[in-house]
């Protein structure tokens, strides 16, 4: 009897850990934001309070028809988390809508894409910083008419975007994508914009099961620094070629969503990503899957 009482504790206990396949999953995602943590000083203590409030936010979604006042219970027993932590986690009120992309991107995108201020070359070209198009005020002002066009100027500067020559009083693109530099407020802004979209829209096709986002890699191993380093180049041309062509059917949709009076309350984000590392010793990367024999010398393609 003592036996089988304690099998059946253990078997209610096994419910509530994650399964091989998610524990996995989990680590893989888990792993490089503990690294971001430890490199930023960020402890565990804040990243666990971060981590309920997410667990709470993502448990109160589920049922966003269910009566308030029985909240707190109803995400205390789907998430595990004590009564009394739901409560002083939702105390605080409404979670924070995220906030709208950084308006330079748009300056700079637009710049980049608009055939009426690129060049022979199909490269963009210096503009005059004030005066009509094209110049940079009206680039700037085609963005927003709420920031003055000097200030998205200085920005674009400090960012390393930008630079102005004051002697034609002129301003060129210093680069062709936009990684800012010395901000890395900017850069954890993106990253997680970036890789936050990019996990909702893969998690969204796994517990929806209706594969609504566009998600798909080609991945390949057994190369040298040397072939690792040739992709670079053709990447870059086809990361190009998307932007150049995604930007200018965007801004056509969103003019024409706003002149036939459509709801304007959808975003969408389009990226591309590459990732490469050394390979352990057994040419297998730590925390992979192992490859069939026959696979491991393949090209293969991942589809969700």
């Amino acid at each position: 009897m003592e036996s089988s009482t304690t099998t059946t504790h253990e078997a209610a206990s096994d419910i509530t850990q994650p399964d091989a396949a998610l524990a996995g999953t989990l680590k893989r995602l888990l792993a490089p934001m503990a690294r971001l943590c430890l490199a930023s000083g960020a402890t565990f203590a804040a990243v666990e309070d971060i981590l309920k409030r997410a667990f709470i936010q993502e448990a109160d979604k589920l049922q966003p028809d269910a009566p308030r006042h029985g909240m707190v219970s109803r995400i205390s027993t789907a998430t595990g988390i004590s009564r009394r932590e739901v409560a002083r986690l939702t105390a605080s009120g409404a979670p924070v809508r995220p906030p709208k992309p950084h308006l330079a991107t748009e300056v700079f995108a637009r710049w980049m894409t608009d055939p009426g201020l690129r060049d022979q070359n199909g490269a963009p070209r210096p503009l005059k910083r004030q005066g009509p198009a094209p110049s940079f005020e009206a680039l700037a002002q085609s963005i927003t008419q709420d920031i003055h066009p000097r200030s998205m100027l200085d920005e674009l500067i400090r960012l390393g975007i930008a630079r102005h020559d004051e002697d034609t009083d002129r301003v060129s693109l210093a680069r062709n994508d936009f990684v800012p530099t010395g901000d890395s407020r900017q850069l954890l802004g993106f990253l997680g914009d970036n890789v936050g979209d990019h996990l909702e829209g893969a998690v969204d096709n796994v517990v929806q099961g209706d594969r609504r986002h566009h998600e798909q890699a080609v991945f390949a191993d057994e190369l040298s620094t040397e072939s690792v380093e040739a992709l670079s180049p053709l990447v870059t041309a086809h990361w190009q070629a998307l932007r150049d062509a995604m930007v200018p059917a965007i801004t056509k949709l969103i003019e024409a969503d706003r002149l036939a009076g459509r709801p304007q309350d959808r975003r969408v984000r389009i990226g591309l990503y590459t990732f490469n590392e050394k390979t352990p010793d057994n040419g297998i990367p730590a925390d992979k899957p192992t490859a069939s024999p026959k696979q491991k010398y393949d090209v293969k393609e991942l589809h969700k």
